[in-house]
């Protein structure tokens, strides 16, 4: 309310211009001269304004580098085999995903992000945002109608006259005392015919035909409009950042599918290599048991860890099954399009030597959901300015122009011209407080979606520091893992060559077996897992978007 009374010194020249010098109302009504309107609308025009804050965009107030990548240097330095670095000097490569190395993969994201239902879904949602602000702006024209109409009416005057006694005044008119006889006879009785002749034209039905325009233009002196238009290119701005968000998480959720089912097909291939070793094993067994140099329990036990291993196998093609399901249904297919495509088992990807994370600092520039809290805090400040610029008075300009007639034929003749124009201001006084309130909940509002945008860039963070932590520790264990492989191939060999010889029990061997069968799965597991972490990194830095990539999407 403050901010209302504050502006009323610069609306008063605008008053006394539209009231001709006088800021009093006139005691009679003056006709303005096209020369006085246009007087009117240019200083109203040089005089408008837009009421309410300014949107400045917010600071994000990250720190200057990441934490992890510092924790993990020296473990690095001192690592046999150096795992792959996060590289803040460079920021992600928008499509991260070809740094995999993998052409299938390429393909498949490309076709996701040409066809996946929901990412259809948001752009359409964009194009509606779009509309909204057009419709919003179209708030601020001028609005010109054109309209025609015919009615049939019948005023109701018959009864009006008899009221009055206009028949019995026109019925004395024929009366032989009647005046009119004195000069000369049947004169009243004739003036009677012609009055009751012009009561019945008065008083029947009337056609009444019209045709014409008729325009208003509501001046948006004080920014409501301006305000409301900013307000509906943010919520745009929203929508685009959600459909930036959508393609960041399709793009994230197609790749760790894609290496699912790289990775069960692996872990089954393992579990094929090793049945075939279990099967010599079990061969093994029994050349011996028939020489009487081995039990038949050994040969049992040794036939039951094959069977374990076997049954492995149907989880495995389980989860192959569901990946391909789940890859076609992201690219826009029905399930089992692409079996014919992807069935043949192909290595897991690996991961890159460097990977680029670019600085803390870019990261409100890069993330979708940053963007879209920005883009909501942005929509909120200029809501705020809508509110306030409801305490201001609003200005239109009408006119009415057309025709009218009690027959079609008579509506281009120029008599029957009707027009009618002037402006027309309206100021709020008393709403019983609902305008103060609307301000209150808007400013609430705004501080609402600051409050958001700061939990955002911190979850942000938090998001980012963790996916590098679990990525440099799950390449640690991989690298812990890979060895107890090697270590565990070199066992069973020697195992299994040693109970050739007779230098060790069958127990040994199966006991080797086991432990090799675990450490390959472990292994291949821990590699599924250190490529899945790198997806889930590079979707916790934004996807790798940049600034072009948006405006050209947009």
């Amino acid at each position: 309310m403050r901010e209302a009374f504050a502006s009323l010194p610069a609306l008063l020249p605008v008053l006394r211009v539209v009231s001709g010098g006088r800021l009093a109302a006139s005691p009679r009504t003056r006709r303005i001269a096209p020369t006085r309107l246009a007087a009117i609308v240019a200083a109203l025009t040089l005089a408008s304004c837009t009421v309410g804050p300014d949107f400045k965009p917010p600071q994000a107030n990250a720190p200057a580098a990441w934490r992890d990548p510092q924790r993990g240097a020296d473990a690095n330095a001192t690592a046999k085999t150096p795992p792959s670095t996060p590289a803040a000097e460079a920021d992600p490569d928008p499509r991260w995903w070809q740094s995999f190395g993998d052409p299938t993969l390429d393909a498949l994201i490309d076709r996701a992000l040409a066809d996946n239902p929901d990412l259809r879904e948001a752009v359409v949602r964009i194009a509606q945002a779009r509309e909204q602000v057009q419709q919003t702006a179209a708030q601020g024209l001028p609005n010109v109608r054109a309209s025609a109409s015919y009615e049939r009416e019948q005023l109701g005057i018959k009864g009006l006259l008899e009221s009055n006694g206009v028949y019995d005044d026109v019925n004395r008119l024929g009366a032989p005392d009647s005046p009119l006889n004195r000069f000369a006879p049947g004169a009243g009785a004739a003036a009677q015919r012609g009055a009751t002749s012009a009561l019945d034209q008065l008083t029947a039905p009337v056609n009444l035909w019209q045709a014409g325009f008729d325009a208003s233009w509501e001046l948006d002196l004080f920014g409501r409009v301006r305000r409301s238009v900013e307000a509906a290119n943010a919520q745009t701005d929203v929508a685009a950042e959600t459909q930036h968000d959508a393609q960041v998480s399709l793009e994230a959720e197609v790749a760790e599918t894609y290496l699912q089912l790289r990775g069960a097909q692996a872990l089954r291939a393992i579990a094929e290599s090793l049945i075939d070793q279990q099967r010599e094993v079990v061969e093994l067994a029994r050349n011996s048991a028939r020489h009487g140099l081995e039990s038949e329990l050994n040969v049992e036990r040794s036939d039951a860890q094959r069977t374990q291993t076997e049954a492995l196998l149907p989880q495995y093609d389980q989860q192959i099954a569901q990946a391909l399901n789940g890859l076609a249904v992201l690219v826009g297919e029905a399930p089992g399009a692409l079996d014919a495509q992807l069935s043949p088992a192909a290595a897991l990807p690996r991961t890159p030597p460097a990977v680029p994370v670019g600085l803390p600092s870019t990261l409100a520039r890069r993330r979708p959901d940053i963007r879209r809290a920005e883009a909501s805090l942005h929509a909120a400040t200029a809501g705020v300015g809508v509110a306030v610029a409801q305490f201001y008075p609003d200005l239109s300009l009408g006119a009415q122009a057309g025709t009218r007639a009690t027959t079609p034929g008579d509506l281009a003749r120029w008599s029957h011209l009707f027009w009618s124009w002037g402006p027309s201001v309206s100021l709020p006084i008393f709403e019983g407080g609902a305008l103060v309130s609307n301000l209150r909940l808007t400013k609430l509002r705004e501080v609402e979606a600051a409050i958001d945008y700061r939990k955002t860039v911190l979850v942000a963070l938090r998001d980012v520091e963790n996916a590098l932590a679990v990525y440099r520790t799950d390449q640690a264990r991989l690298a812990s893992l890979d060895a107890s492989a090697a270590a565990q191939q070199r066992a069973y060999e020697l195992a299994r060559d040693s109970y050739r010889h007779g230098m060790v029990s069958f127990l040994d061997v199966l006991d080797a077996e086991r432990q090799l069968n675990s450490a390959q799965r472990d292994a291949q597991q821990a590699q599924l897992q250190v490529c899945t972490d790198l997806v889930s990194l590079y979707k916790a830095l934004g996807g790798g978007w940049s600034d072009t990539q948006r405006q050209a999407s947009r």
